[in-house]
């Protein structure tokens, strides 16, 4: 099994990069946000790596960090959730967050992922809620966030665009205005430039 990849991102689209390691390009599944953060890396970079072999299918999922592969391999090991729709979860948001999201039992956060419906998010809080414990949330209400995302796609952002601006803004800000505020900088400076 292949754990981890060092090289430079030759190519990327919107749901993978190919990685040319010594010459040769191997084609890494990432998350929206692993993707926003190398995109125009030209660096070496080192990737975690989850390895899908199928029938007729050699996957590679690459992460950033192993706090990522290890929740993206506790969300495989749920039936019904398979790498995909994994890679899309993390792709919602941050692990803390939706660790957070678990362990508090908020399901409709998870149902905002395309592909996963309320049974599955259920079945998701269920199975994972004791393995990754309680988490006290501090510096964030999930409520909060999907207050924000709400607003911002009310505006006429895309839910990831919303949710990518979001992320950018800094964690000492709390109040659900001021971060809509500075998501709409962190977008109107992306325009312009």
């Amino acid at each position: 099994m292949i754990g981890q990849i060092v090289g430079k991102i030759s190519f990327s689209d919107s749901r993978y990069v190919i990685l040319d390691v010594n010459g040769v390009g191997y084609k890494v599944f990432v998350s929206t946000d692993t993707l926003s953060k190398v995109k125009n890396n030209k660096s070496q970079l080192t990737f975690w790596t989850h390895l899908v072999v199928r029938e007729d299918v050699l996957d590679l999922y690459g992460f950033l960090t192993k706090n990522e592969l290890d929740f993206f391999e506790l969300l495989i090991s749920i039936s019904g959730v398979g790498p995909r729709g994994a890679l899309s979860i993390l792709s919602l948001a941050p692990p803390e967050t939706l660790k957070k999201a678990i362990s508090s039992g908020n399901t409709s956060y998870l149902t905002q992922v395309s592909g996963i419906g309320r049974k599955i998010a259920e079945k998701i809080v269920l199975e994972l809620r004791d393995k990754i414990g309680v988490i006290e949330s501090e510096g964030g209400n999930l409520d909060q966030e999907a207050e924000a995302v709400m607003a911002m796609e009310a505006l006429g952002y895309s839910n990831r665009e919303a949710r990518e601006a979001l992320r950018k803004v800094p964690t000492d800000i709390t109040e659900t205005g001021e971060k809509i505020k500075n998501a709409l900088k962190n977008l109107s400076g992306k325009n312009h430039k």
